[in-house]
């Protein structure tokens, strides 16, 4: 008989478009699984590729103002994710950055996350939650604290009930380590690199494609261009969105949300493509080197994975790291950069990206799942 797969993800909504929505999408191109979430809100997107799919949701699903952001109910989503009646399935697959690696299983099913973070409420961004959301003083703050602990504490019960971790990087398994002392193969997510325009020639601009958040340091980009006053393009959309076109100079772009054509477009074209954030991968790293174009970014997380620079690697160079989150930093290495910009080979980098594309990603997925499917780790 054929076993019986359950592929479990926190939500789906047309605003979820990252990384972790794409391991999804992957997943279900090779196995037939049926598919769960907290929220959904795509099979009813004609625009989605789960449209008119059956998804098996929770009771967060009806209320209000859920659609536009689940994390408002962050006490109840741990509730929310045991509610999940998953005894039929043989196989549960749980794609994770929050609560889905907490869904309740059966010693006899076997249980695969592919974590793409610890919940970074919980964790790294424990107080960056607390001042944004405005609940740091006061009572309302002591309650906060106290329910983002209790939340760690569930946060690290709930590792117990996966039986292999999948890390989507070198950096988030050392995360995972750090927060549930459990081991972790390393998969990168898939890039579509084949899907990304490649060009050798470049305009004179410098771009970044990114959510308008803070902690993604958007605004540290857009101060250092205003120094050193070069033409600088932003695409994305977020609450920083008019912050930014405050404090932008005229030779500064915020565009907005734009269309994927647009988006690899600008990426194919751009002088370089500049990030300033730590990611656990950070898939736009990889698909601007599969456009030829060279990065200019932060030098921590995922990006040491992905990005070799060129001051270390000579002939085969991506890109240039700076070392802090700071103006200074930043605005050193585009210098940098416009001293090495010549010795980048457009072709290495389209070919330094390939070893991240969908392809090399679903044949260690499976493999690897074909593995654990073969063996139980309390048999090991």
């Amino acid at each position: 008989m054929p076993l019986k797969y359950a592929l479990i993800h926190e939500w789906l909504t047309p605003k979820a478009t990252g990384g972790s929505e794409l391991v999804v999408q992957e997943i279900l191109n090779h196995i037939n699984a049926d598919l769960y979430a907290l929220i959904d809100f795509e099979s009813s997107n004609p625009k989605s590729y789960l449209y008119q799919r059956q998804i098996g949701t929770t009771f967060l699903q009806n209320l209000p103002y859920a659609r536009n952001g689940i994390q408002k109910y962050l006490p109840l989503l741990p509730l929310a994710i045991e509610q999940l009646d998953l005894r039929q399935y043989d196989v549960i697959l749980s794609s994770s950055h929050a609560v889905a690696k907490g869904v309740i299983t059966t010693p006899e099913q076997l249980h695969i996350c592919y974590c793409h973070s610890p919940m970074r409420y919980a964790w790294d961004l424990t107080f960056d939650y607390l001042q944004q959301s405005q609940l740091g003083n006061g009572v309302a703050g002591w309650i906060t604290r106290y329910l983002l602990h209790r939340l760690r504490q569930w946060d690290v019960l709930s590792a117990n009930r996966v039986d292999y971790f999948i890390a989507n990087s070198e950096h988030t398994a050392r995360r995972i380590w750090r927060c549930y002392r459990r081991k972790s193969t390393v998969i990168y997510p898939p890039v579509n690199v084949e899907a990304m325009p490649f060009l050798a020639q470049k305009e004179d601009f410098y771009l970044i494609v990114s959510r308008l958040v803070s902690y993604k340091q958007v605004s540290l980009i857009v101060r250092a261009f205003n120094q050193l006053q070069k033409p600088l393009v932003v695409i994305g959309t977020g609450p920083q969105m008019k912050y930014l076109r405050k404090m932008a100079n005229s030779h500064i772009q915020i565009l907005g949300w734009q269309p994927d054509d647009v988006v690899k477009k600008y990426m194919a074209r751009a002088k370089a493509f500049v990030y300033a954030a730590c990611e656990d991968f950070g898939i736009a790293l990889v698909e601007a080197q599969a456009c030829g174009t060279p990065v200019i970014a932060y030098g921590a997380g995922g990006a040491l994975e992905t990005v070799q620079d060129i001051r270390s690697y000579i002939d085969t160079g991506t890109g240039i790291f700076f070392k802090a989150q700071i103006e200074a930093a930043l605005i050193e290495a585009v210098e940098k950069f416009e001293m090495y910009q010549n010795a980048f080979n457009p072709e290495y980098l389209r070919s330094h990206a390939s070893q991240f594309s969908r392809q090399v990603f679903s044949d260690r997925y499976l493999n690897f799942l074909d593995k654990c499917s073969k063996t139980r780790p309390y048999l090991e």
